[in-house]
C-alpha cells in the first residue's frame, strides 16, 4: 500500500504550515480579547477639576494648559524616537563595546558552537546550524539577559536616588548638585547613568533633555515617570520636592505590587513549566521502554504531522499562559 509521502510529496510541509497559520490566527484572536492596553488608554484621559473662584479658575486653567502642552511635547518626542540601533542596545546592556567588537564576538561564538556540534554529530549541516545559532541567536539572547538584569538593578535603586534628590532640595541644595551626589554615592548602574546625565548637562543641554536621554538608555516606566516630572517642573514650574516625593512613593508601591504579582503568578508559572516538560518526559520514558512504538512518530508521515501539530499547539498554549500572567502595573 503506497504511503502518504508517495501520493502527496508535500503533505507534511503543507500540513505543518497550515497548522502554524491556524495556531497564529487563534493566538491573535485570543490576545485581541484580552484588554491589556485599554486600561492604559483610560488612565491617560485628562481629569478636569472644577475651580472655586474666578482667580483660581484662571490659575488652574493656565496650569493645566501648561502641563498638557508639556505632556504633548514629551509624547511627540517619544513618537519621533529614533530606531533602536546596535549601539543603543549595547548601552542598555551596560557594555562599552563597539558594533565591530560585538560582531567579532558573535563570529567567535558561531565558530565555537559550530565546531562543537560538528565534533558531536559529524554532520556539516548541524555544524552550519550551530554557526548560525552561535552568531545570530546566542549573542542577542545574552544581550537581552544583560539588559533586563541591568534594568532590574536600576529600578531597585531609583527610589533611593529620588529620596536623595528630595532631601537635597528641601535643604536648599540645587537640583544639579543633588544629581552629582547621586552620581558619586549611588550603586551601579544608577551611578553611571546619573554621571552621564550630569556630563550631558555640563555640555549645554537642559536638565529635562538630559533626563529624557536617560529614558532612551533605560526604557522603563519608572524612568519615564521621572523624566516627565523633571520636564514638567522645568517648563511649567511647581514644587519639585513634593512631586519627586510622590514619585518615590509611587515607585516603591509599584515595586511592592510587582512582588505580589510575581508571588501570585508562581502557581501559573509552575503549571506552565510542568505542562511544557511533561511531553518530553513521557517521550523519553517511552523511548527507553518501547522504542519501536514511539519511533512511528518520526518514521511515518502521520507521525511527523502529529509532531509538528503538537509542537505548534503546545507552544501556543505556553504563550497564552505567559500572556495571562503578564500583568501590567
Amino acid at each position: 500500500m503506497p504511503d502518504l509521502d508517495s501520493l502527496f510529496p508535500g503533505l507534511p510541509v503543507a500540513a505543518g504550515l497550515a497548522g502554524l497559520a491556524i495556531a497564529l490566527l487563534t493566538y491573535a484572536a485570543i490576545i485581541a480579547l484580552m484588554p491589556g492596553q485599554r486600561r492604559a488608554g483610560k488612565r491617560l484621559k485628562v481629569i478636569a477639576v472644577a475651580p472655586v473662584t474666578a482667580a483660581g479658575r484662571s490659575v488652574n486653567v493656565n496650569r493645566r494648559d501648561q502641563v498638557a502642552k508639556t505632556l504633548g511635547e514629551i509624547e511627540a518626542k517619544a513618537k519621533g524616537a529614533t530606531k533602536v540601533t546596535l549601539e543603543l542596545k549595547l548601552a542598555r546592556a551596560g557594555l562599552d563595546w563597539t558594533p565591530k567588537t560585538y560582531w567579532t564576538y558573535s563570529g567567535v561564538f558561531g565558530v565555537i558552537v559550530g565546531f562543537m556540534l560538528f565534533l558531536l554529530t559529524d554532520s556539516p549541516f548541524a555544524a552550519l546550524g550551530g554557526v548560525f545559532f552561535g552568531a545570530f541567536g546566542l549573542p542577542p539572547f545574552l544581550l537581552r539577559h544583560l539588559r533586563l538584569r541591568r534594568i532590574a538593578k536600576f529600578n531597585k535603586e531609583l527610589p533611593n536616588a529620588v529620596d536623595v534628590v528630595v532631601r537635597g532640595i528641601k535643604t536648599g541644595i540645587p537640583v544639579g548638585d543633588c544629581f552629582r551626589m547621586v552620581s558619586r554615592e549611588a550603586e551601579e548602574p544608577l551611578r553611571g547613568e546619573f554621571r552621564t546625565v550630569v556630563e550631558t548637562q555640563a555640555l549645554g543641554l537642559s536638565l529635562g533633555d538630559a533626563v529624557s536621554r536617560l529614558h532612551e538608555r533605560v526604557p522603563t516606566a519608572e524612568v519615564n515617570f521621572f523624566s516627565i516630572v523633571i520636564n514638567i517642573q522645568q517648563q511649567s514650574g511647581g514644587n519639585l520636592s513634593e512631586a519627586l516625593n510622590n514619585l518615590s512613593r509611587v515607585l516603591r508601591d509599584r515595586a511592592k505590587m510587582r512582588g505580589k504579582i510575581q508571588a501570585m503568578s508562581m502557581e501559573a508559572k509552575a503549571s506552565a513549566s510542568i505542562i511544557a516538560a511533561l511531553p518530553f518526559g513521557v517521550a523519553g520514558i517511552t523511548t527507553l521502554t518501547s522504542p519501536d512504538y514511539i519511533s512511528l512518530l518520526w518514521t511515518t508521515d502521520a507521525g511527523k504531522i502529529a509532531l509538528v501539530g503538537s509542537a505548534i499547539w503546545m507552544t501556543m498554549g505556553i504563550l497564552v499562559i505567559k500572556k495571562m500572567i503578564a500583568f501590567e502595573i
